[in-house]
C-alpha cells in the first residue's frame, strides 16, 4: 500500500517507516547518485529534506522533482557555504534532526610520488573536512531538537585500503575515526552516529574510477571492470538505492539501538 508524498514521491509504509515521517534531514551533495537515492528515500517515507550540491544542473532537477524540499548551493570543503547551508536549512525546515554527511569525490588516481599535493589537499577537504564542517554547525539543532541521527558515508577503501587511490582510502578511513568519536561524544545526547561502507557502486562515478585505473595499468576497461568484480563475492555491484535502504534503516524506530558502527553496503567486498 502506498500514497503519493510530496514532489509525485511514493510514501512508503511498513515497518522501516515507522520513525521516520516528520523528520527534518540534512543531506550533503543530495541531487544526484546517492544523495539523491537517499532524499528520495527519506521524502518517501515522510521526511522533510534540505540538501546541498555544487551542481545547478542536477539541484534544478531536484527542485522541479520536490518542490517543497529545500535546496542551497554549496561546496561542504567551504566553511562559508556551510553555515550558509545550515542557515537556509535552518530556515526551511524550522530545526534539524538528522544529517547524512554524503559529499565526496573520487581524488585522482595515481602513485604516491605522481600525486598533486593539491589534489591531495582538495580530496580530503571534500571528502573529510566537510563531514567535520556539517556535523559542527549540525550537532547543536539536533541536540536542540532532543536528540537525533548522523549518517557518515564511507567506503569499502576505509576499510582495506586502496593502491593508486591513497587520498580517497585514507580520508575513507579517517571518516571511521569520526564516527567513532561522535559516537561516544554524543550518545549522552541521544544522537546516534553511524558510518556506512558502500563497496563498489554501479553508475558514472564507478565507471570513471575503474577507467581511470584500467588507463594506468594499461588493460582494456572490460579486463578491469572483472577485476574488481571479481574482488566481491556476490559478483556483483550495489545501487546508489541499497545504501538509502540503510540509511532509512538507521533513522528508523528499528534502527533506534544502532551507533557507533561501521556499516558495509557491498555484497561482501573482499579487497580492492
Amino acid at each position: 500500500m502506498s500514497a503519493q508524498a510530496q514532489g509525485g514521491v511514493p510514501m512508503n509504509s511498513g515497518p522501516m517507516s515507522s520513525g521516520i515521517e516528520g523528520q527534518r534531514v540534512v543531506i550533503t551533495a543530495g541531487a544526484s547518485g546517492i544523495g539523491r537515492a537517499i532524499a528520495d528515500t527519506l521524502i518517501g517515507y515522510g521526511a522533510k529534506v534540505h540538501i546541498c550540491d555544487v551542481s545547478d544542473d542536477f539541484l534544478a532537477d531536484f527542485s522541479k522533482a520536490h518542490p517543497d524540499a529545500g535546496a542551497t548551493r554549496a561546496d561542504v570543503s567551504d566553511e562559508a557555504d556551510v553555515d550558509r547551508l545550515f542557515a537556509e536549512a535552518s530556515a526551511s525546515l524550522g530545526g534539524l534532526d538528522a544529517l547524512v554527511n554524503n559529499a565526496g569525490i573520487a581524488g585522482p588516481t595515481g602513485g604516491i610520488d605522481e600525486i598533486d599535493p593539491a589534489d591531495w589537499r582538495r580530496c580530503i577537504d571534500v571528502c573529510l573536512t566537510g563531514q567535520f564542517l556539517s556535523a559542527r554547525r549540525a550537532v547543536p539543532m539536533i541536540k536542540a531538537a532532543g536528540g537525533g541521527s548522523l549518517v557518515n558515508m564511507s567506503s569499502a577503501a576505509g576499510r582495506f585500503g586502496y593502491a593508486y587511490r591513497t587520498p580517497y582510502s585514507s580520508a575513507k578511513f579517517a571518516i571511521i575515526g569520526l564516527t567513532n568519536s561522535l559516537a561516544k561524544e554524543l550518545g549522552p545526547h541521544n544522537i546516534r552516529v553511524n558510518a556506512i561502507l558502500p563497496g563498489i557502486v554501479e553508475g558514472p562515478r564507478m565507471e570513471g574510477v575503474i577507467r581511470a585505473r584500467a588507463e594506468q595499468v594499461g588493460v582494456p576497461y572490460e579486463e578491469m571492470e572483472k577485476t574488481y568484480l571479481d574482488r566481491i563475492s556476490m559478483r556483483r555491484m550495489v545501487t546508489n538505492q541499497d545504501v538509502a535502504n540503510t540509511v532509512a534503516f538507521l533513522f528508523s524506530t528499528p534502527g533506534e539501538s544502532i551507533s557507533g558502527q561501521s556499516i558495509g553496503v557491498d555484497r561482501n567486498v573482499e579487497t580492492l
